[in-house]
């Protein structure tokens, strides 16, 4: 699929935001690059992202952010809503961005108890790429077992990644949520961003 000229089919995008809370600041602007590149972007958030107001933020003020980077569209937040993903085939490609550790060991698992975790089945099954952005404190502990089987799924790809503070959180690891853009092109054509690890 050619990706550099998008118009005047633009590629339709499901830009799926779960709660890593304290990555949202870094996320938001990827939603308005890719939008920025001509790509029509599709928000969705987990019930937890859409609802919780945390330290980092109140939720209604993210959700506007959110909306307003993907210009101004509603916001996919529930089972109901995100399940017409795959019989319509409504994205080219879905991005979770950021992507906890709960959220790897439902995709991990097969686990569909969420509008994110939904998405994604709705949207493999039709065998179009899922851009995975992890943000987890426990990705080389709990969660390494969900990213090894992950990266062995077929139409699965990482935003690269690294280890955010080797000393406080070493089990950490976050995506260079910069790499979003360039690494969606990449899965759309098939292809692993290299290195997984920075």
């Amino acid at each position: 699929m050619e990706t550099d000229s998008v118009k005047p089919n633009p590629v339709r995008v499901g830009f799926a935001v779960t709660g890593s809370f304290c990555t949202f600041s870094k996320v938001i602007p990827q939603i308005s690059a890719l939008v920025e590149a001509g790509f029509d972007v599709t928000p969705i958030m987990s019930e937890t992202a859409y609802s919780y107001d945390t330290r980092f933020g109140a939720a209604a003020d993210f959700r506007a952010q959110i909306s307003d980077a993907a210009g101004g569209k509603e916001i996919i937040h529930s089972i109901q809503s995100a399940e017409p993903i795959g019989p319509k085939k409504l994205l080219d490609i879905l991005i979770i961005a950021p992507c906890t550790g709960n959220t790897l060991g439902k995709l991990a698992y097969g686990i569909n108890d969420t509008c994110v975790t939904m998405a994604a089945k709705a949207h493999l099954r039709n065998g179009r790429p899922l851009l995975i952005a992890v943000s987890t404190n426990d990705a080389l502990n709990a969660s390494a077992r969900s990213i090894g089987t992950l990266l062995n799924t077929r139409n699965v790809y990482f935003v690269p990644m690294r280890q955010d503070d080797i000393v406080k959180k070493p089990a950490s690891l976050v995506a260079d949520f910069s790499m979003i853009l360039p690494a969606a092109k990449a899965a759309l054509n098939g292809k692993q961003t290299e290195p997984v690890l920075l």
